[in-house]
């Protein structure tokens, strides 16, 4: 690599080819699940298209991951819904938590610290992912139904008991898109993912017969406008709060996708590079309008699959989906909330962690107790009051339950301070 592209981390114009397909077919990906999480965070579909062009461009030049695509994810909408539904009447204060989340995020780089996140034990991320996408699909199902949007799980829930009230053409056009995405061939799916085909026809099908559902509706065309905003003294707390939040778990959810990321491609990324790069695009996201991003596992390994390799297939991806903003803004609107519900269940129930639930009887006590402990706490509380008990719990434990690990730092103290600092005494004495 050539020290002009020394930030440009992994760049090598042979791969050019490679990178310019799995860019495109990366952000054709992005484009229905933008929009979703988008509009599931309340601040508008528009927001999550503006996030994977803003964040996946500046993370794949400053980042440490060189095929690794960028974008809103499950666990970041969940904080960014939280934050709106709090915020509800000063929507700019949740761009205010996402600027201050990526600096955040800068900081987290500055000092090294993403190598000490990456040594989260994998039983935590494990419960936290699960817990992510089981909140996902609940808060979905609603909408499929045509019960309307909620914000909470409980309510979700409870929402779903007015099933009398379903709105049977959401109900269809959302079950059509699901039998799409899990019943399409393979094959198909290589060369057009199913995303975009359940996209396209259910949007079809529901312009020319299905019109009493809810669509996404009218949305602005072109570049995103400057925000902002203070927050007030007494919003102080909770600003913190949300920032912090979407700090930890983006740094946390990009690492892990570097690693599925450095799997594929048997390289090694650079996590606090990785985080510089994930808080300098959140950071200006949060300064025009879009939500909060991280690595996106699903958009990452279809680009490596499809021949990306380098950052430029990031750089890619951003300007396909900049290119589609202005020329298919006007047919966005046409696209019925339940397709988008359709896609987000299908990719909860891919963020669930059904190999480690496969694997059961092979893992240790602590490890499961733990993933469970920490999948209810993230469902039914808050994401980082999750991961911390998660994290708590398990060195606690296995501090305990493991013999030759409470041993091994037993004697490792005994050795190197007690024995060491009883012979600089003995030493002083003698003299």
């Amino acid at each position: 690599m050539s020290r002009s592209f020394k930030i440009f981390h992994g760049f090598d114009k042979k791969f050019i080819k490679g990178d310019i397909y799995g860019g495109v077919t990366a952000g054709i990906i992005a484009l229905p699940l933008g929009l979703a999480w988008g509009a599931v965070s309340g601040l508008g579909p528009l927001t999550g298209i503006y996030s994977s062009i803003i964040v996946g461009f500046l993370a794949a030049l400053f980042g440490g991951t060189p095929g690794q695509i960028s974008g809103p994810t499950g666990p970041m909408v969940v904080i960014i819904a939280a934050a709106f539904l709090e915020f509800r009447d000063q929507p700019e204060i949740v761009f205010f938590c996402i600027t201050f989340s990526g600096l955040i995020q800068i900081l987290i780089g500055i000092f090294r610290l993403g190598n000490l996140i990456n040594k989260i034990p994998y039983c935590v991320c494990s419960g936290f992912m699960s817990g992510v996408g089981l909140i996902i699909i609940f808060l979905q199902l609603t909408i499929l139904f045509g019960l309307g949007a909620k914000s909470q799980v409980i309510t979700a829930l409870a929402n779903l008991q007015n099933i009398s009230n379903v709105n049977g053409q959401a109900l269809l056009i959302g079950s059509f898109g699901l039998i799409i995405l899990f019943f399409i061939p393979k094959k198909i799916n290589k060369i057009f993912p199913s995303s975009i085909i359940a996209l396209l026809l259910g949007s079809i099908l529901s312009y020319l017969f299905f019109s009493q559902q809810e669509l996404i509706g009218e949305i602005p065309k072109g570049l995103p406008s400057f925000h902002f905003t203070l927050p007030k003294p007494d919003q102080y707390s909770s600003v913190l709060f949300y920032s912090v939040a979407l700090a930890l778990v983006g740094v946390i959810d990009s690492l892990l996708t570097a690693v599925v990321h450095d799997r594929i491609t048997f390289t090694k990324h650079l996590p606090n590079k990785e985080s510089i790069g994930q808080g300098i695009g959140n950071f200006v996201a949060g300064l025009f309008g879009a939500l909060a991003a991280t690595g996106a596992a699903m958009r990452t390994v279809v680009n490596l699959k499809t021949g990306g390799k380098t950052p430029m297939s990031g750089i890619v991806h951003s300007i396909t989906l900049t290119l589609i903003v202005f020329v298919l803004a006007p047919l966005v609107k046409v696209i019925p909330l339940a397709i988008l519900a359709a896609i987000l269940i299908k990719t909860g129930l891919d963020i669930v962690d059904w190999e480690f639930l496969r694997e059961l009887k092979g893992k240790s006590r602590v490890d499961v107790i733990t993933k469970f402990i920490v999948l209810i706490l993230t469902v039914f509380t808050n994401l980082i009051l999750a991961v911390f008990a998660g994290v708590l719990f398990y060195f606690i434990f296995n501090f305990y339950l493991n013999t030759d690990c409470f041993f091994s730092i037993k004697n490792y103290l005994f050795n190197k301070v007690f024995c060491n600092n009883f012979s600089i005494v003995s030493f002083f004495i003698w003299v």
